[in-house]
């Protein structure tokens, strides 16, 4: 839902400047403004699976890999604040 939101805020952003000053640059870019965010979020996404699941080819080099990223975040502020940026939402890019 949080990307559905940021995609409506990019583009009544977007509408607001067309029919404000008649600029259609954001109208233009829309897809490449929102495709940027969209693909963080997969990548957010794809990282969290891979954290949290273990797949039945992974490999004892694999497990260890997981565990210490799992201790990362655990024991790192910044990793605890990147987490929590990318779980509630990137910044709305307007």
């Amino acid at each position: 839902m949080n990307s559905a939101v940021a995609d409506v805020c990019v583009l009544a952003d977007a509408v607001g400047e067309f029919y404000s000053h008649g600029r259609k640059s954001k109208l233009e870019s829309y897809s490449a403004r929102c495709l940027r965010r969209i693909w963080k979020a997969q990548r957010f996404s794809w990282w969290v699976t891979q954290l949290m699941h273990r797949s039945g080819e992974d490999n004892e080099f694999d497990y260890r890999r997981q565990l210490a990223e799992l201790d990362y975040l655990a024991s790192s502020r910044a990793a605890e604040m990147t987490f929590a940026e990318n779980y509630v939402g990137l910044p709305i890019e307007v």
